[in-house]
């Protein structure tokens, strides 16, 4: 039998043992309240900016959700898009699904300054994408969720991540799609949801040339009006810009989904959703029920913006989003 002072002390040092776990559980997960008592005034810092950005070019939106999302899919939410390359470092941005791609850094830069003074060293240039995606999507019309927060930066980025094909190509099939979703976790239902944010933004005719010259499952007036702008020739009108969604292009809504039913997804990846696979019929849901589409899609960034990141004392708080400490 022990003695009662045996088990006072162990039982002390047991509970002790419980709290340092529990504190360390809890440092590593997001939250909602993350930055209430240390950063109060960081989401209608954020929103401004954005508001400012959105105002001035409406694509902005539709950049800066895409900029969370290219960042969430290399190595996880955790800013490492946004570094610059340097003399002995080569960063994300050149990555080919990155380059001419991805835009928006500068927003990030000013939302950065505007946050370091309203609260300096507090805030997370991953944290920054993340609101700053979710209020883009609010902005344009969709509806909003409640953001995790608690993110670190990552000192570091990698290239070949950002090449190896973790970020879904616009020529992949709907099983490459699928496996590459559920790799970082996401459902099916995830990745046809996500894909909706295609009702906003634009991609160049590089991306979507093979579809609408070669493809048979396009409706052929809406291919006929993509060919004006986007000729076969390869080299010719490379950069030139059209809508993922002809209808409304500006505006977070479902009209995606309805292009998808009428044969008009501008991207091969788009149209695979509905093309006589396993991803029709929630495409015939969100086409029909807008509601549906825009719960399902706060539900499934939360999801992602959940991937990898860095907490507790991992990672930094960049003082600049571009460059380590």
């Amino acid at each position: 039998m022990f003695s009662s002072s045996f088990c006072s002390s162990s039982m002390v040092n047991f509970v002790l043992f419980l709290l340092v776990i529990l504190v360390g559980s809890s440092s590593a997960q997001l939250s909602t309240n993350f930055y209430d008592k240390t950063c109060p005034k960081l989401f209608t810092t954020v929103k401004s900016a954005v508001q400012s950005a959105v105002s001035k070019e409406k694509r902005m939106g539709a950049s800066l959700l895409r900029l969370h999302f290219h960042d969430c899919f290399v190595n996880g939410c955790d800013g490492s898009i946004l570094l610059d390359d340097t003399s002995s470092f080569t960063g994300e941005k050149t990555a080919g699904p990155n380059s001419g791609s991805v835009r928006g850094f500068d927003v990030i830069d000013d939302i950065k300054s505007k946050v370091e003074a309203a609260c300096p060293g507090v805030v997370s240039c991953a944290d920054i994408v993340t609101i700053a995606a979710r209020d883009s999507v609010v902005l344009l019309g969709g509806q909003g969720w409640d953001v995790k927060l608690g993110r670190r930066d990552s000192k570091t980025a990698s290239l070949s991540a950002a090449n190896s094909g973790v970020i879904p190509s616009p020529t992949s099939t709907l099983s490459n799609l699928i496996t590459r979703f559920q790799a970082k976790g996401l459902s099916a239902k995830d990745m046809v949801v996500l894909s909706g944010s295609h009702t906003i933004g634009q991609a160049r005719c590089l991306l979507f040339r093979g579809r609408i010259h070669n493809e048979t499952n396009i409706d052929a007036s809406f291919a006929k009006t993509r060919q004006g702008s986007c000729p076969i020739t390869v080299g010719s009108g490379d950069n030139n810009l059209a809508p993922l969604d002809l209808q409304s292009p500006t505006s977070f809504d479902n009209h995606y989904y309805i292009n998808l039913i009428n044969q008009k997804g501008l991207l091969h990846s788009d149209q695979v959703l509905f093309n006589g696979g396993s991803t029709d019929s929630l495409v015939e849901k969100y086409s029909k029920d807008p509601n549906a589409f825009d719960s399902d899609f706060a539900i499934a960034m939360i999801k992602m913006g959940d991937i990898s990141p860095l907490t507790g004392s991992n990672g930094e708080i960049r003082k600049n989003c571009r460059k380590s400490n």
